[in-house]
């Protein structure tokens, strides 16, 4: 309700709707000098709607924000692009590239523990065949045995020795038949990629190291095998298998891979002989035991930083889930709010651009 006071005349009311303009009362009163409207006394304009404006603004943040509610529901993401957040995205962004290069950390540790797993079972292979050879030579000294006959297994017992070490690839990489000659690109140290670390002066690439002088079983080289007399025959760079070993009792040099008896006999200088080169294999034995045992500890350890390395990238996933994933109870209720508030703005702008049609009235007879 609108109330009108009129000068020198008596007090009329006048109604008008919402929205609606005051009745322009001096045409109907034409004898009324002055009046003042106590009441909204906003000026109504064809060319300007606030109204409208204001409701289109409103609709307008509605809408953007609307839309960045759907893209976190489609894409599972609060801070898909650095203009979400761009501290949070550079710090996710940084931590993806580490687990990245974790995953390829952890292909590394496959790789290195797929090389120990060959070499392990390879040496464990040899180690049966070297007890086999063992107990031909402890047969062999029982007087009245055929040595040449004996000799015949033995040889082939040597033959699968070197067949294992042979096949023990993996990769293309050997670590129990090596040719140490230096024109070969030989290098006893083999590296195993095992962790990745970062810190303020940047990255670091750490690896797991195998020396295998005293993993291998043979060594192609020739100048290796070139060793001096006496009963310190030196072992410089042979395998386990090829290398020249002087029994306990110091009168037998020899290596596994070349000993022979079929030209022994029954007489004790000859027994002796082949005593000693029983003890020759049982060192040998001892060394390749030694050698299964530091592929076994080395193993462990692998498969242990293995596990260390995906539950760390577990870790990191979740960190990163916690900067930038985005809460889908809380999005979900946070858009059925803004559908409710555009369906709202909508209705809004609606009637604000209908105030203008308001306008007609004033004009009409």
């Amino acid at each position: 309700m609108v109330c009108l006071d009129i000068a020198d005349s008596a007090l009329i009311l006048a109604n008008s709707d919402a929205g609606m303009m005051p009745i322009c009362l001096y045409r109907l009163f034409p004898d009324v000098k002055k009046f003042s409207v106590q009441g909204n006394s906003s000026m109504a304009s064809i060319n300007t709607n606030a109204s409208a404006m204001t409701a289109l603004q409103s609709l307008r943040q509605t809408n953007k924000a609307m839309e960045k509610v759907q893209t976190a529901i489609s894409t599972g993401f609060r801070v898909a692009e650095a203009k979400d957040n761009a501290a949070y995205w550079s710090i996710a962004t940084t931590m993806r590239s580490d687990n990245a290069a974790m995953s390829t950390v952890q292909d590394a540790l496959g790789l290195g523990s797929g090389s120990i797993d060959v070499a392990s079972t390879a040496i464990e292979a040899a180690i049966k065949v070297g007890t086999k050879i063992k107990t031909k030579l402890i047969a062999a000294s029982q007087p009245g045995v055929d040595k040449e006959k004996v000799q015949a297994e033995i040889t082939e017992l040597q033959a699968q020795l070197e067949a294992i070490a042979t096949s023990a690839s993996f990769t293309g990489d050997n670590w129990l038949s090596v040719d140490s000659r230096t024109s070969t690109g030989y290098n006893a140290t083999k590296s195993i990629v095992s962790s990745f670390t970062r810190d303020n002066s940047g990255i670091t690439i750490g690896t797991t190291d195998i020396n295998i002088t005293k993993l291998s079983l043979y060594d192609a080289n020739p100048a290796a095998s070139v060793i001096g007399t006496g009963t310190n025959p030196s072992t410089i760079a042979d395998g386990i298998i090829d290398t020249l070993r002087t029994s306990k009792s110091g009168n037998t040099t020899s290596s596994v891979a070349t000993i022979d008896i079929s030209v022994l006999t029954d007489s004790d200088t000859d027994l002796a002989i082949i005593a000693d080169y029983a003890d020759i294999v049982d060192l040998a034995i001892t060394d390749m035991i030694a050698a299964a045992s530091t592929l076994g500890a080395v193993s462990s350890r692998i498969d242990l930083q293995t596990d260390f390395i995906s539950n760390l990238m577990d870790a990191i996933d979740r960190g990163i889930g916690q900067l930038v994933d985005a809460d889908m109870n809380k999005a979900s209720v946070k858009l059925q709010a803004l559908q409710v508030q555009q369906q709202l703005g909508i209705q809004a702008l609606s009637i604000a651009n209908g105030n203008s049609q308001n306008i007609l009235s004033l004009f009409r007879n």
